[in-house]
């Protein structure tokens, strides 16, 4: 399917856009509601100047700042996640480069988890090098977590701190690793339909194995605090593109679920999604852990259902 007949799917209806996206999770991919969950390992004072982003030294947005956990923090927090009901528990620090005493905290960190509670254990640790990669699959670290976050066009518009090429030489590095590969992005940011398109064809082009989708939560003191919400019915019409496009793949909504779909959550397992991030985001907290069990529940009969 080429890019007009991606964005000629635009003009179906609301509902047979879903119900195309839900034919293809159906055929190409998992019935499994896959549940991943993260810990903020190490927050604020970033170097970088990612418009969308709390997190960002360049920006003043009040949020409690620290440096990297100690190791039995991280544990400690994987045992929550596995209490959740999630099966994969991703560590993630802010800045787009660590220190080697760092990696090997989260290293220890990461070995520790895989042998006492058993959760995969993802990371998002910025832009590492061969030889970070190699440490970090040697502790047994499975997936990697880095985002494209939007089309390459739009990219220069919300990032001018690194480049594009440097996230997809990061993304290959890990690769070549052996790790798996999580990455996605965040729409609402004024990106057009064209952007969102060309984000989900090029994720395909490099065959990552997980795709998250944030919906922008605007933070105070950024320069997206202003910036007009995307609409449930657009968001969920996003969603349904990408498993049009992205047929095999974990599809996971992630941030802004909550403020922005609301009683419309349901819809975009009904659109393609089959993975949840729970228990909260970076810097913004999410539902209570009763609630997501009992909507994944509710999706389990839906799909049944249908």
């Amino acid at each position: 399917m080429n890019k007009q007949e991606l964005k000629e799917l635009l003009n179906l209806s609301f509902l047979d856009l879903l119900r195309e996206a839900d034919k293809i999770r159906r055929a190409f991919s998992s019935s499994t509601i896959d549940l991943c969950g993260i810990c903020n390992a190490k927050c604020g004072v970033c170097s970088e100047d990612c418009k969308f982003c709390a997190q960002s030294g360049h920006y003043s947005t009040n949020i409690s700042e620290y440096p990297l956990k100690s190791k039995n923090e991280i544990v400690k927090e994987a045992l929550k996640i596995k209490e959740s009901g999630a099966t994969r528990y991703g560590i993630v620090t802010s800045g787009n480069k660590l220190t080697i005493n760092e990696l090997e905290v989260i290293a220890f960190a990461i070995k520790e988890i895989i042998e006492n509670i058993g959760l995969s254990v993802c990371a998002s640790l910025g832009a590492l090098d061969e030889r970070s990669f190699n440490l970090l699959k040697s502790a047994g670290l499975s997936r990697y977590h880095h985002n494209i976050e939007t089309s390459k066009r739009f990219y220069p518009f919300i990032v001018s701190s690194h480049s594009y090429e440097e996230r997809i030489s990061t993304i290959k590095l890990a690769r070549k690793a052996g790790l798996e590969v999580c990455s996605g992005g965040i729409i609402g940011m004024g990106e057009t339909w064209e952007d969102r398109i060309d984000m989900a064809l090029f994720l395909k082009e490099l065959d990552v194995d997980s795709v998250p989708i944030n919906i922008l939560i605007p933070v105070k003191g950024t320069p997206l605090e202003n910036i007009k919400t995307i609409s449930p019915v657009d968001a969920i019409k996003t969603i349904a593109l990408f498993r049009l496009i992205l047929k095999d793949k974990n599809i996971r909504i992630a941030a802004g679920r909550e403020s922005l779909l609301k009683d419309f959550m349901a819809l975009v397992f009904m659109a393609g999604t089959n993975g949840m991030m729970v228990g909260g985001y970076l810097t913004t907290r999410g539902r209570s852990v009763e609630e997501d069990k009992e909507l994944v529940s509710r999706i389990y009969d839906l799909w049944k259902i249908n």
